[in-house]
């Protein structure tokens, strides 16, 4: 039973790294990283969701979003992230005997019976929701009287979650470094016990404001973010050592990836490199991320792929790897990529996905092809919903300029008979309504039972 670290960039764009033709052209190197993806498999076409929240719901259900609910960030006090109905990947672990532990964002539930220590995993330590509510406390106007106050939480599975601290802006400058030191001491703890252990890191960096600790401000002479990227570097980096200096580095599975493309908003705008677009779009930018995946001895070091993975597939490959089974009584998006990975096969056992925006479908992509029924290429620039879908080829036309669609319209058979099989899917198991209380049994469910 190997160990597990998943370490999680936040709004962290395929432009940014050194390995995917940043780094120094960002501002600052990333050499920690681009390490990490030298001695495993790097991928060039691994998809998420639109944004935070739906991302992180598909990680931990295989299920995409729009059957779970988990479609959008939500203000607190209102009703957010998964129902108790859903099952998580950490509860799939942990009941394989794992000790598991989240230490960073959750962003799926910020409260009792939804927070990171009630959904399979053994600690938490970080944010219930996102980094952006670290500037609440430093605006005009904030009155803490209709808006709760954000926190730094911490819980242990069993117990009741506490408040730790404020999240404000000194706070969002320090917190990845509590995160590392969290996730090392956790290494530590279950090294020495013997016990295989899941560490789910989810770090704020590069997610907005994009605040260096005050040990890395002005490393760069590059400002901010890239301050941000070098401090980033550095807590895998730190990760990393840990892990060797534990002996434990052939036993353990080392991920690194990002939610979803970079930021649209200025000043902390990210770069997608080679792609078009943000996240909260369609576009290449937005679903495609850097990802990569290190396990000495079982997978090649120095690999790269262009081959489709999503964002799901994480949830029955890594079940699979513990030696848990996935639910078979709801529909699992994700498909298990072990011997994709282990190179026993050249090619993903995907070779699709269907791209909702919370509950509207926006795009499918197949193969090399991409079909946008839905035309956004910014966020909020008003979406064109297309009487005639456009397509393109993603590899002579990776900016998504020119539509192939009248010389190319074998291509929407394939790309339409996805689509139709997902949505009968739909029909047959109808999604879970956002903001669905605790007690909520999906419709097809109470009826087999």
């Amino acid at each position: 039973m190997p160990n597990i670290v998943f370490i999680l960039a936040d709004n962290l764009g395929w432009g940014e790294l050194g390995c995917y033709g940043g780094g120094a052209l960002r501002g600052a190197p990333t050499p920690r990283i681009d390490q990490l993806a030298s001695e495993g498999l790097r991928f060039l076409n691994f998809n998420v969701e639109s944004d935070c929240v739906p991302t992180r719901s598909a990680l931990m259900t295989g299920r995409h979003p729009i059957r779970t609910g988990a479609l959008q960030s939500v203000p607190a006090g209102l009703p957010q992230g998964l129902i108790p109905w859903e099952i998580t990947l950490a509860q799939l672990i942990s009941r394989r005997g794992y000790a598991t532990a989240c230490y960073g964002k959750w962003h799926l539930g910020d409260r009792e019976g939804r927070y990171p220590k009630d959904r399979g995993f053994d600690e938490w330590y970080g944010i219930p929701r996102t980094t952006n509510e670290s500037m609440f406390t430093s605006s005009p106007g904030f009155d803490p009287d209709v808006v709760p106050l954000p926190y730094v939480m911490a819980g242990v599975k069993g117990e009741p979650a506490k408040s730790v601290h404020i999240y404000d802006l000194e706070a969002r400058r320090r917190i990845d470094s509590e995160l590392a030191a969290r996730t090392i001491d956790f290494m530590q703890r279950q090294t020495r016990a013997g016990q295989p252990f899941f560490a789910y890191v989810p770090l704020t960096h590069l997610h907005y404001p994009t605040l260096p600790h005050p040990d890395f401000a002005g490393k760069t002479g590059a400002g901010d973010f890239a301050d941000s990227m070098h401090e980033m570097d550095f807590r895998v980096g730190q990760i990393l050592d840990a892990i060797d200096a534990l002996g434990i580095r052939n036993d353990t599975i080392v991920i690194f990836g990002s939610d979803n493309g970079p930021e649209f908003r200025r000043p902390w705008r990210g770069s997608a490199g080679v792609w078009r677009g943000t996240y909260h779009t369609a576009m290449e930018g937005a679903l495609r991320v850097p990802f990569m995946i290190r396990w000495p001895g079982r997978i090649k070091p120095g690999g790269v792929t262009n081959e489709i993975i999503h964002i799901t597939d994480m949830y029955p490959t890594l079940a699979r790897i513990a030696g848990a089974a996935v639910p078979t009584d709801r529909p699992i998006d994700g498909v298990d990529q072990l011997d994709f990975f282990f190179g026993k096969q050249e090619k993903s056992n995907r070779e699709g996905f269907v791209y909702y925006i919370k509950q509207e479908l926006r795009a499918a992509k197949w193969r090399n092809w991409k079909m946008h029924i839905v035309w956004e290429p910014e966020p909020n620039a008003g979406p064109n919903h297309l009487e005639t879908p456009w397509i393109f080829n993603l590899i002579q036309d990776p900016k998504e300029e020119t539509d192939v669609g009248t010389e190319n319209s074998w291509v929407r058979g394939p790309l339409r008979k996805m689509i139709h099989a997902f949505e009968q899917s739909l029909k047959a198991h109808p999604p879970i309504p956002p903001g669905a209380p605790d007690d909520f049994i999906p419709a097809s469910n109470r009826a087999m039972s």
